[in-house]
């Protein structure tokens, strides 16, 4: 019976973590015309020159596999933009020591964080379409990376961040 719990509980925590994204759009909008995209001229993302290339990499993949292209006169202008926060690792060694006798017990427990702190990040990705100067579809991703990732885990860390976002799009009806 306790292996049948553990076995329910654990496919629970794999699909609570990673990265979470809600959508908001213009109902009136039809989103099949879209083809052709670009990006912002002036993106203040709040991230360095590296992660905006490594978002742009990656966005332009996903689009461009989609049979979307990018254009100097596109339909579609992208901006996106994050907000990140430093927060302690959420993994820790516990530790207690405790002494009881008779009808008086005394306990004393904490826990030691490992595996270093991480950046959380909420990442907003917008499409706005150029002929109405409108912001017609917007996707919030909330994740989470380590604050000494790699290049290499950070390009993963995008490329599923972004996935998850354009797997929203276009909404459905």
């Amino acid at each position: 019976m306790k292996s049948i719990l553990i076995l329910l509980t654990i496919p629970i925590l794999f699909v609570s973590c990673g990265t979470t994204v809600a959508v908001d759009y213009d109902k009136e909008t039809n989103f099949s015309q879209y083809t052709t995209y670009n990006y912002y001229p002036n993106i203040e993302s709040g991230l360095n020159g590296l992660d905006e290339k490594r978002i742009m990499r990656v966005t332009d993949s996903l689009l461009q596999s989609r049979g979307w292209s990018r254009s100097d006169a596109p339909q579609v202008l992208i901006n996106f933009y994050a907000s990140e926060q430093i927060s302690a690792s959420r993994n820790t060694i516990g530790f207690g020591v405790g002494s009881g006798g008779g009808n008086v017990g005394v306990g004393v427990g904490g826990g030691i964080p490992i595996g270093g702190r991480n950046i959380d990040q909420r990442l907003t990705f917008d499409l706005i379409d150029v002929s109405s100067d409108a912001l017609i579809w917007q996707a919030q991703a909330d994740g989470q990376y380590k604050e000494k990732a790699t290049p290499e885990q950070k390009v993963r860390y995008y490329e599923n961040t972004l996935q998850k976002i354009l797997k929203k799009y276009p909404p459905k009806s």
